[in-house]
């Protein structure tokens, strides 16, 4: 069995990456350390800790580490075990994109151009990153047919001229219709315009729009003017590779009660020509200083292309080590500079403040939404707290529910709840959800509203103690929106009457059914008259993010119960067998199953397992 403190024990001084498991060996969190003793140990003293950090201890059933030689090469591993486990713990960029280039292969002898989303080091020239894919795509058709660059990827010589040719899309180099001097030079204007010279073709194309607009070719005037466009958006838009000492990402951090945004910024050629933006929730606890340096390491572990600076508010403790690492990894100087005073620091805090009208928008959208939906289901007041529920079992097995928050828009995780349910026999999902609303409901009746009540004062016992505030329900919903359409509307009605009976009030709870089509997916809402109720899009992708909430926590209970009940039944009672032998056996053979189907030979050549406890192992299974 894995003891932790004797674990801590043998821990080395010495730079490396520690790897935190859970109980089913899922990789909950990594990180890197110059001492794995005195990190790791920190996390089992009581000293002053985030509650994301204590939350995740808690879990910790077990570690391993991985001793570096440098604190360098243990960022890169850090960063790449991050990357490939994707650990709950660690800061994550869920929304990481994949942006797309252009790309001109100017080894080639008749080079083409096209669209890419992968960096080689290839000698070729690489324009972009584009937020717009539209534009680029746009771009590269327009390039290919003003210069009648050639369309095919392969090129080779060949017999006879292609379509393209024919319909003046092509010059024809497979043919020898065109030199390698000419067409270089064709390229080689193609890579000014890339590069941001755009004026000379600007002026080509106005005169010729201007031209047909005169002769009355009104469609041909029209087909210049989108081109002319499509330059100019994408010559607004588009940066070059070759780095230069204007190029500059800038960071801004801002905060709400409920989330983190930090917005970057681009700098190239000391114009800023775009932005990116990620938000975060639960990491309200962590400095802005760590916010800093574990969002550089996340962010740029994907990028090819990297800036000449990175500027932001907040200074941290690891960043030379991670200034290495990035000039490795660019293959020339990269710097992270905090500054102080002058122009500098006045774009940290235009970044800083655009996060913040980022993050206030996206509040009030959200809360637009409530109101949106206040007015569609005529409701009186608005809907600030919505609660929603999911019954989740296997043909009546192991039947458990999962409750879910929502408050003023925003999902609350932390306020999601289980049940197991205890009265239903067989698989009754109305019946269960009322059981559930009805437990719920009783948590968040105030005793000391009731308790003089002689409706409460006769209660059984068993139920006056459910009437407890402190087991962190909260108020109760304004709303209630059900699982499925009049079926389960009427359970939850009846849970709420069952409460309003017992305290003689009203609860004043409005109760809406999410009905579905084919694909399992909410169309609309139901009222209790079976009236359907349609909703916006923004109301539609709200709900459609809270039903798949509701329905992963409940669903999520369901397994964590049925597989610990299958781990439980079946190994945990074979004497000889602790927790550590149990997770070698799962770890070697996956499932209990397996284990049964081995034979006694297989099952002995698990670390920790003899030939006799294979023999006990074999015979119990069996």
């Amino acid at each position: 069995m894995f003891n932790i403190e004797n674990e801590l024990k043998k821990l080395p001084q010495k730079p490396g990456v520690y790897i935190m498991h859970d109980k089913n060996d899922k990789i909950i969190y990594v990180g890197k350390a110059i001492s794995l003793k005195k990190r790791v140990t920190s996390y089992f003293r009581k000293t002053n800790k985030t509650q994301r950090i204590l939350n995740m201890v808690a879990l910790i059933d077990h570690f391993e580490y991985i001793v570096c030689d440098n604190e360098a090469e243990a960022l890169i591993l850090e960063c790449n075990l991050i990357k490939k486990n994707m650990p709950k713990f660690n800061v994550l960029l869920k929304d990481d994109k994949t942006y797309p280039y252009i790309k001109v292969n100017v080894k080639a002898d008749f080079p083409d151009i096209y669209i890419t989303r992968r960096i080689l080091n290839d000698g070729a020239k690489y324009f972009g990153p584009y937020a717009n894919a539209g534009s680029a795509k746009e771009m590269v058709e327009f390039i290919k047919s003003k210069f009648k660059i050639r369309q095919c990827r392969s090129f080779k010589y060949k017999d006879r001229a292609c379509l393209n040719y024919h319909i003046k899309k092509c010059s024809g180099p497979c043919m020898g219709y065109i030199s390698k001097e000419e067409y270089r030079k064709q390229i080689d204007q193609i890579i000014s315009i890339l590069d941001g010279n755009v004026k000379d073709v600007q002026r080509e194309l106005k005169n010729l729009m201007n031209e047909a607009a005169e002769k009355k070719e009104f469609e041909k005037a029209a087909t210049y003017r989108d081109q002319l466009y499509a330059v100019e958006r994408i010559s607004q838009r588009q940066k070059v590779s070759n780095i230069s000492e204007n190029d500059i990402d800038v960071i801004g951090i801002a905060r709400s009660e409920q989330e983190i945004c930090i917005e970057i910024f681009y700098i190239r050629n000391s114009k800023m020509i775009g932005r990116d933006n990620f938000f975060f929730k639960g990491l309200n606890d962590e400095t802005d200083e760590e916010l800093t340096s574990e969002f550089i390491e996340r962010y740029y572990t994907g990028k090819d292309i990297l800036p000449n600076k990175i500027m932001c508010r907040s200074d941290f403790e690891d960043r030379d080590l991670v200034e290495q690492w990035l000039t490795g990894k660019a293959n020339r100087k990269v710097e992270i500079k905090v500054p102080k005073i002058g122009e500098k620091i006045r774009l940290v805090e235009m970044a800083e403040n655009n996060a913040k009208i980022t993050l206030d928008n996206k509040e009030k959208a959200n809360k637009n939404v409530i109101v949106d939906l206040k007015d569609r289901l005529g409701l009186e007041k608005l809907p600030r707290k919505i609660e929603s529920y999911d019954i989740s079992n296997i043909s009546g097995e192991f039947m458990v529910a999962g409750m879910c928050v929502m408050i003023d828009g925003q999902i609350k995780k932390n306020l999601s709840r289980r049940f197991k349910i205890k009265t239903v026999l067989g698989q009754d999902d109305p019946r269960c959800m009322e059981e559930v609303i009805t437990r719920r409901l009783r948590h968040s009746v105030k005793v000391k509203e009731v308790e003089e009540n002689d409706v409460f004062l006769n209660l059984p016992d068993e139920i006056k103690k459910c009437y407890d505030e402190s087991k962190g329900f909260g108020k109760l919903p304004d709303l209630i929106l059900a699982d499925g359409g009049i079926t389960q509307i009427k359970a939850t009605k009846k849970a709420i009457k069952n409460v309003e009976n017992e305290i003689g009030a009203s609860l004043d709870i409005k109760v809406y059914g999410m009905v579905k089509n084919d694909k399992h997916q909410t169309r609309a809402l139901m009222n209790e008259n079976r009236e359907e109720i349609e909703v916006s899009e923004d109301i539609f992708n709200l709900i459609t993010n809270f039903q798949n909430e509701v329905h992963n926590t409940a669903i999520g209970y369901h397994k964590f119960l049925r597989d610990k009940s299958i781990t439980k039944s079946k190994l945990d009672e074979i004497k000889g067998i602790g927790s550590v032998k149990k997770m070698e056996l799962l770890r070697n053979f996956g499932s209990v199953e397996n284990i049964a189907k081995a034979d006694i030979k297989e099952i002995a050549k698990v670390k920790g397992i003899n030939q006799e406890l294979a023999e006990i192992i074999k015979n119990e299974l069996s």
